[in-house]
């Protein structure tokens, strides 16, 4: 009877045991940190702290972000970025802070640091019209001061057991290479004649190799990398070419997939080249224009028109960024845009949870609740 008891005993404080051990590595599989990279889409405040044209730290933008209390933060929505909410879903403590922000030091960097900067590209020489903006190169460049420090805070063995397995490189980038550098005729024309659109999207996909091979240089393990969305719909691009609602310039599309098949395959080749890391693809061209076009189904009233804009301006208005002067609608949460160019806090909620949960449609060859747990 006495070993019926302890062994039952026994049994009780081995099923605790795992139990608890379970626990812990349910606790320890979210996301402890989140490097971002990229563009206006997912820049959470870098640009103000620049010299530059591209900026989002004045009113209405932000107008939705609790953290701030309704304040600008430098985002280019009225509330949180994409990059805010994957990180906030997969339980990140707290926003990765803008690496140009002063208060960007210490620990603070465990939490993740945010590089992206509006205008930014893949290229040097995109975004040349705001006069300044930190391009991939600069960001990683910036990445690697990171990562050097964070080897002082935890010691090289954990700081490389920090990157690699508890963090998440995410890289929004690729719009405005086309929007601000190939597409842009008073800035780019020298470039379309030298360079046929073959040419430039090598060109791409040729830089972007080299970058995202330093950033696994750099111990960089898990990787999102988003495609170029549908460029050719964005509110700026109906304005600016006097197209109805349902129409999208095609030139601009075509583009977008031209560069979206090749970094398919890019991603392949890193997945089968690079050991110990994961790369996976967030299609965001077919997500975006799945919410465009069936924006009804999702409790949108409009997918054409931004919610920050100039009232009138016609082709004018289609490059003005949203500004305390603007118009502002009343029913944010109702808009797919919130500017010419940026989704709304309502749209990024919808684009994250997909990337997030969703299936090989939109992100592959795992979603990213499956790469963190990795």
């Amino acid at each position: 009877m006495a070993l019926k008891y302890h062994t039952t005993f026994a049994l009780l404080l081995l099923l605790v045991n795992l139990r608890f051990r379970g626990n812990v590595a349910a606790q320890n599989a979210k996301l402890a940190a989140s490097f971002i990279f990229g563009d206006s889409l997912v820049d959470a405040g870098n640009n103000n702290y620049l010299s530059t044209l591209s900026r989002a730290n004045v009113p209405p933008n932000g107008i939705d972000f609790k953290a701030s209390g309704g304040n600008p933060t430098g985002r280019f929505t009225n509330g949180r970025t994409i990059g805010d909410i994957v990180g906030e879903e997969l339980g990140q403590a707290n926003h990765a802070a803008p690496y140009l922000a002063p208060n960007t030091t210490g620990k603070n960097i465990l939490n993740g640091v945010n590089y992206a900067s509006g205008g930014g590209g893949i290229l040097n020489a995109t975004g040349s019209l705001f006069t300044n903006r930190l391009g991939m190169d600069v960001q990683i460049d910036y990445f690697n001061i990171t990562r050097q420090q964070i080897n002082k805070l935890l010691g090289e063995s954990e700081g490389r057991d920090y990157v690699m397995k508890k963090s998440l490189f995410s890289v929004t980038v690729g719009s405005n290479d086309f929007l601000n550098n190939y597409l842009l005729p008073f800035v780019s024309s020298g470039v379309r004649v030298s360079q046929n659109p073959d040419a430039f999207v090598d060109d791409m996909i040729n830089h972007f190799r080299i970058q995202l091979y330093r950033l696994y240089q750099l111990d960089g393990r898990k990787f999102v990398i988003s495609n170029v969305g549908p460029i050719g719909c964005i509110p700026y691009q109906r304005i600016l070419n006097e197209l109805d609602d349902e129409d999208c310039v095609d030139l601009a599309n075509n583009l977008a997939t031209q560069y979206n098949a090749r970094l398919k395959d890019l991603v392949a080749e890193l997945n089968d080249n690079l050991p110990g890391a994961t790369f996976v693809l967030a299609n965001v061209y077919d997500l975006v224009s799945e919410l465009i076009v069936n924006y009804r189904k999702y409790g949108f009233s409009t997918a054409s028109r931004g919610c920050c804009g100039i009232g009138s301006g016609g082709q004018v208005a289609g490059i003005i960024p949203c500004v305390p002067t603007s118009s502002l609608c009343s029913d944010r949460e109702k808009h797919v845009f919130w500017d010419q160019y940026h989704p709304s806090e309502a749209a990024n909620l919808i684009l994250a949870k997909q990337l997030i949960n969703g299936d090989k449609r939109y992100i592959s060859p795992i979603n990213l609740r499956q790469l963190i747990d990795l």
